[in-house]
């Protein structure tokens, strides 16, 4: 008679997400790319293109941040699209509704990328712990 027995010890941990820290300085140093980058290809004053990119990377970052990262990834990302990507270049302005839909759509978007993260990995753990319980443990032969 053969018995199978498992090699694993049980479900593998969720990954732990980056340090918030870590993910701030990711989002200064990738939104300063992005917005030079943009400003060099597509031109400066053009905010639509910097806010999408921007967003996406809000996105990015939130797939491996915390919840509590997000509105600070908001925020630079912000300053830098607002200092960068105006008119005038270097000098923060506030111009009320713009201003706020922008922040809004940046907090937004690394919520959502954060949420995505959670619910794939929360999914990918529990078919790991069910494929573990609803297995063979030994089979005859």
């Amino acid at each position: 008679m053969i018995d199978w027995v498992p090699l694993s010890t049980g479900a593998r941990p969720v990954p732990s997400p980056v340090a918030t820290p870590l993910v701030w300085a990711a989002a200064s140093g990738g939104a300063l790319v992005l917005v030079a980058l943009l400003n060099a290809l597509v031109g400066p004053d053009r905010p639509s293109p910097a806010l999408a990119a921007l967003s996406l990377l809000s996105v990015l970052l939130g797939l491996c941040a915390r919840f509590t990262a997000a509105p600070g990834t908001a925020l630079l990302c912000w300053l830098f699209l607002n200092g960068f990507a105006v008119r005038p270049a270097g000098t923060l302005t506030w111009a009320g509704h713009r201003d706020a839909l922008w922040l809004g759509c940046l907090f937004t978007a690394a919520l959502v990328g954060t949420a995505l993260a959670r619910l794939l990995h929360a999914r990918a753990a529990y078919r790991r712990v069910t494929a573990d319980v609803g297995g063979p443990t030994s089979t005859e032969t």
